[in-house]
C-alpha cells in the first residue's frame, strides 16, 4: 500500500484556468444550464410568452415540451395533474398564471431533495463514491476534496478504482497538486482493502474526511455491484456507521437512463446522495425532476463544467430560476 503526496513534478490536474470573476449562483447556473435552459425557453417558456386562455391544447403542448426536456412520463403526468387541479382550486385565469404555478411546482419537486451533506461529526467522515465509467466520478472527487479543503477540513483520498490505472493516476496527481494524501496500491488490487487501509490511516492521522473512489461499473453488472456491497461490509468492520455517505455520480447527459442507473445502484447499496455532472453539456437537464420526484434521494451537488469551482451545492429555487431566466453577465459575489 502506497501513500502518495507531492511527488510528481508534472501532475495531471483538473482544468487549470485563470480565475473567472465571481458571479451570483443564479447567473452561474444560468450559464452552466445553457443548453437545458435554451430548450426550456424554446419550448416551455415560449408557451407562456403571451397571456392566452388556458385550454386542453395548451396542456397537450406543455406535456410534449416536458417530455422533450426529459422530465419523464411519470413526473410529467404528476405535474400536469397538479396544474389542472390548480386551475380549478386557485382559479387560474390565463397562461401566465399557469406558468407561475408550473414554476412553483417544479421548485416544490426539487425542494424535497435539497439536502446538503450533514455536518461532519464523525472522524473520519467516510464518503464512498459510486457510479458508472464516464460519469465524471474521479473528477468529482477532486472537486469535492477541494471544496472540503477550502472549508478547513483535512481530507484523504482512497484510490479504490483499482480496475482502471488512469483513475488511480488521476487521483494521485490531483492529491499531489493540492497537498492531499492519496492511499493507493502500486498494481491492481482489491478495492476494499485500499479503502480499509485509507480509513485506518485517516484515524491515525486525525483526518476529517475520507473520499473513496470505486471502480466504474454498469448497473447491469451484478458481480461488480456485489463488490460494492463487499466494500461497504469491509468499511463497517472499522466503523459500523460508515460509509456515512454513499454518493452516486450521474451524468445528466444520459437523460432518463440516469434514473435507471440510480434505481439499480440504490438496490445494491443504500445511496444517500447524488451528484449530477455535465449539466453544462446537455439539453436533457429536465431529468433532474424525474430523479427528485421518483427517488427522493438528496441531490447534494451539481456539476457545471470542468473547472475546479464548477461543482455547486444544489439549491432547488435557484436551479429552477436559472431554467426560466434570461442569461445575465452580472458579476457579483456568490
Amino acid at each position: 500500500m502506497l501513500d502518495f503526496l507531492k511527488r510528481n513534478k508534472n501532475p495531471i490536474t483538473l482544468e487549470q484556468t485563470t480565475p473567472a470573476p465571481k458571479i451570483s449562483l443564479l447567473n452561474r447556473l444560468s450559464q452552466g444550464l445553457k443548453r437545458t435552459r435554451d430548450s426550456f425557453k424554446a419550448g416551455i417558456t415560449n408557451l407562456f410568452s403571451q397571456k392566452t386562455e388556458i385550454s386542453q391544447t395548451l396542456f397537450n403542448t406543455l406535456e410534449t415540451e416536458l417530455l422533450k426536456a426529459d422530465v419523464g412520463s411519470k413526473t410529467t403526468k404528476a405535474i400536469l395533474s397538479h396544474l389542472k387541479n390548480a386551475v380549478q382550486s386557485q382559479h387560474l385565469q390565463n397562461s401566465l398564471d399557469l406558468k407561475n404555478e408550473l414554476k412553483s411546482q417544479l421548485i416544490k419537486i426539487l425542494s424535497t431533495v435539497e439536502n446538503p451533506l450533514p455536518t461532519i461529526a464523525q472522524q473520519p467522515f467516510v464518503i464512498l463514491m459510486v457510479g458508472v465509467n464516464g460519469a465524471g466520478k474521479t473528477t468529482t472527487i477532486g472537486k469535492l476534496a477541494k471544496y472540503y479543503q477550502a472549508l478547513g477540513h483535512k481530507v484523504l483520498l482512497a484510490a479504490g478504482d483499482t480496475f482502471r490505472a488512469a483513475a488511480v493516476e488521476q487521483l494521485i496527481a490531483w492529491g499531489e497538486q493540492n497537498n492531499i494524501s492519496v492511499i493507493a496500491q502500486k498494481d491492481k488490487g482489491d478495492s476494499a482493502s485500499v479503502i480499509f487501509d485509507a480509513i485506518q490511516a485517516a484515524k491515525a492521522r486525525q483526518i476529517d474526511i475520507v473520499i473513496a473512489d470505486t471502480a466504474g461499473r454498469l448497473h447491469t453488472q451484478e458481480n461488480l455491484m456485489s463488490e460494492l456491497q463487499k466494500i461497504v461490509r469491509v468499511i463497517q468492520k472499522i466503523d459500523a456507521n460508515a460509509p456515512h455517505e454513499i454518493m452516486l455520480v450521474l451524468d445528466a447527459g444520459i437523460g432518463q437512463n440516469a434514473l435507471n442507473q440510480a434505481i439499480k445502484f440504490n438496490e445494491a447499496v443504500p445511496v444517500s446522495g447524488i451528484t449530477l455532472t455535465k449539466l453544462d453539456g446537455t439539453a436533457r437537464g429536465g431529468m433532474i425532476f424525474a430523479i427528485a420526484n421518483e427517488l427522493k434521494i438528496p441531490i447534494r451537488f451539481v456539476g457545471l463544467g470542468e473547472g475546479i469551482d464548477d461543482l455547486k451545492l444544489f439549491q432547488a429555487k435557484v436551479f429552477v430560476d436559472a431554467l426560466f431566466s434570461e442569461e445575465s453577465t452580472e458579476t457579483i459575489d456568490a
